[in-house]
């Protein structure tokens, strides 16, 4: 763990996908129940072989969602589509894995299409959440859309203060319009502003907009290069609110 040093922090911003939930655990999830639907050769036979060919059927399909959301908000950003929520992406995502695995069923491809929404919590998010509650202003900053966000964190049992998507920048982090909804709802300087993340390129682009920064590791996070400059580097929230909490926040 890398304490922080004079920095007084006012308000801690946190990042919700991969950060505090398990983003890529919970869409596994998701396509393991869809997949029975699907006739994937891998759900017959209780083989390890069969089981082998479930679970790489399952990272298949995983890879086709990411890449699909990452190529959409890439397009949103670059100007080539206009804005769509994340709603809207994932149907599109959750429509083209049913495709790729001959899922037909409307029911369940509808179900698959709102797994963002039943993401779990990582196993120390609702404790650390809980506790720097008490102490200071906490929020959500989110690429997901409002109505996902509303039934993410009642789901995880995720407590904000208040909870931010990028919904209302019509824009996608690392748009610095994304930053600057947390820093309004802040109110107060940016260098007192705390952005919480797993995910360096998100960090990069809050420390571009005047926050400070701290990575957390996530099994699933996007991990630091040598050369990012972020104010703290902890394992996990519990040496996060023991860092803020020395800051006598």
């Amino acid at each position: 763990m890398v304490e922080f040093r004079d920095i007084e922090v006012e308000v801690v911003v946190f990042d919700i996908l991969g950060t505090l939930v398990d983003e890529p655990g919970g869409l596994r999830a998701a396509l393991r129940e869809a997949m029975p639907a699907s006739g994937d050769p891998g759900e017959t036979g209780d083989s390890g072989e069969s089981g082998k060919s479930d679970e790489a059927s399952v990272e298949r399909l995983l890879t086709v969602w990411q890449r699909h959301v990452e190529e959409e908000q890439r397009r949103i950003a670059q100007g080539e589509r206009a804005y769509a929520t994340s709603e809207v992406i994932d149907a599109e995502a959750a429509r083209r894995v049913a495709d790729h695995a001959g899922l037909t069923d409307p029911a369940a491809i509808a179900r698959l299409a709102t797994a963002g929404q039943r993401l779990p919590p990582w196993e120390d998010t609702v404790t650390g959440l809980e506790q720097l509650a008490h102490h200071v202003p906490v929020l959500g900053l989110s690429n997901a859309s409002g109505k996902t966000l509303l039934r993410l964190d009642a789901h995880a049992g995720l407590r904000w203060h208040q909870v931010l998507s990028g919904e209302s920048a019509l824009a996608y982090k690392p748009d610095p319009r994304v930053y600057q909804l947390a820093l309004d709802a802040a109110g107060c300087a940016p260098e007192r502003v705390l952005m919480v993340a797993a995910h360096a390129w998100d960090l990069r682009a809050a420390r571009a907009s005047g926050l400070r920064t701290a990575h957390v590791r996530r099994p699933a996070g996007d991990p630091p290069t040598d050369s990012d400059a972020f104010d703290g580097h902890f394992e996990g929230l519990d040496d996060l609110v023991t860092a803020l909490s020395a800051q006598a926040i």
